[in-house]
């Protein structure tokens, strides 16, 4: 069966996340995330994209994008993928080796409100649940660090939603099972999370009814109850 067509409509927040092919670590010393910095700030640059949030990961990355314009989403994600893979493979001598990631990235809408926040800390606590780091500005590749101080080249948008004064306390501390599992869920189906009603909405608009239906053949009537 053929992937549904991408319909990324701008004035939307997505949740967009890519892993490297066979989850082999591709970022292992501070160039590598660096270089890959690099590349997120010149793409922000060039098609003047929103970024809200991010984590860089050893062998993933997770970017929470706000874009302006209808199909600004794919063009950003397009260039940043491909201009790292280039410089990826060029860097570490790996030309012609194989793909670099698993294949084109995953996103998904995000509503506004809590659940941009929920989203957010998903994003920006990924090390700690990890168990990679014991306090989550420890973990310099995200923008939690970069508002706790660190330098970075990737300039930071506000979201749409102003963050809370005890937002450090929130990172730090575990989000509910129930909201990690809607995330994951809408991570792997490409489904919007937000409100029932949001989502329904959404999902038309972007022609993502698909991915709210129940996985597998539906069952065969067995007659009236």
């Amino acid at each position: 069966m053929a992937r549904p067509k991408r319909m990324a409509l701008g004035g939307y927040v997505y949740h967009v996340l890519n892993r490297a092919n066979g989850r082999l670590r591709i970022f292992r010393k501070a160039g590598d995330f660096l270089g890959f910095e690099k590349i997120l700030a010149a793409g922000v640059e060039r098609f003047a994209m929103r970024v809200c949030g991010y984590c860089v990961m050893g062998n993933h990355w997770h970017l929470l994008l706000w874009p302006r314009e209808d199909g600004d989403l794919s063009a950003f994600m397009r260039w940043v993928t491909q201009t790292h893979t280039q410089r990826y493979h060029g860097s570490h001598g790996t030309v012609g080796i194989g793909h670099l990631y698993q294949g084109r990235y995953k996103s998904f809408p995000v509503q506004d409100e809590a659940y941009y926040l929920t989203v957010l800390r998903y994003v920006e606590a990924n090390p700690l649940r990890a168990d990679l780091v014991e306090k989550a500005d420890a973990w310099p590749w995200s923008s939690y660090a970069v508002r706790r101080g660190r330098d970075s080249l990737v300039e930071l948008a506000d979201g749409p939603v102003s963050l809370p004064p005890n937002w450090a306390a929130l990172v730090q501390r575990s989000i509910a099972e129930t909201d990690v599992s809607k995330i994951q869920n809408s991570m792997k189906r490409g489904a919007p999370l937000g409100s029932t009603s949001w989502v329904l909405e959404t999902a038309g608009r972007m022609a993502l009814e698909s991915t709210l239906r129940p996985k597998g053949r539906p069952r065969k009537s067995t007659g009236p109850l």
